[in-house]
């Protein structure tokens, strides 16, 4: 099986710290840092999950289907990079990603699931 290459010239790390320093410039994180702080903001990426369900199911369209999906890779990276910041976690997202994708390609078809 091939490897998947996923880390690009910058990754995802420097994208994931460009969007979490603009969320605190624009007040998402200001106050003190707390879990559930990081528990609210998890919430908002489930809450982001199911526009995109909703938005599928109302026929909404391509455009807003899309900016929903990317509002849940905006969340995410945001939450990633604050636990980075406080040190809560030391991997690269970049690094377990490509991981991980290689780690999949190499699984049996549906590896174990029913569907």
């Amino acid at each position: 099986m091939k490897s998947f290459d996923v880390v690009t010239e910058y990754g995802l790390d420097a994208l994931a710290a460009v969007l979490h320093e603009n969320s605190k410039d624009k007040g998402f994180w200001d106050g003190e840092y707390t879990y559930d702080k990081i528990g609210n903001k998890l919430a908002l990426i489930h809450s982001e999950v199911t526009e995109v369900l909703e938005a599928i199911r109302k026929s909404k369209g391509s455009q807003e289907i899309v900016q929903e999906i990317a509002d849940i890779l905006i969340r995410t990276l945001d939450v990633y990079a604050a636990l980075r910041n406080k040190e809560e976690i030391f991997h690269s997202l970049d690094e377990v990603l490509e991981n991980k994708i290689n780690t999949n390609m190499s699984r049996e078809r549906l590896h174990g699931n029913l569907f």
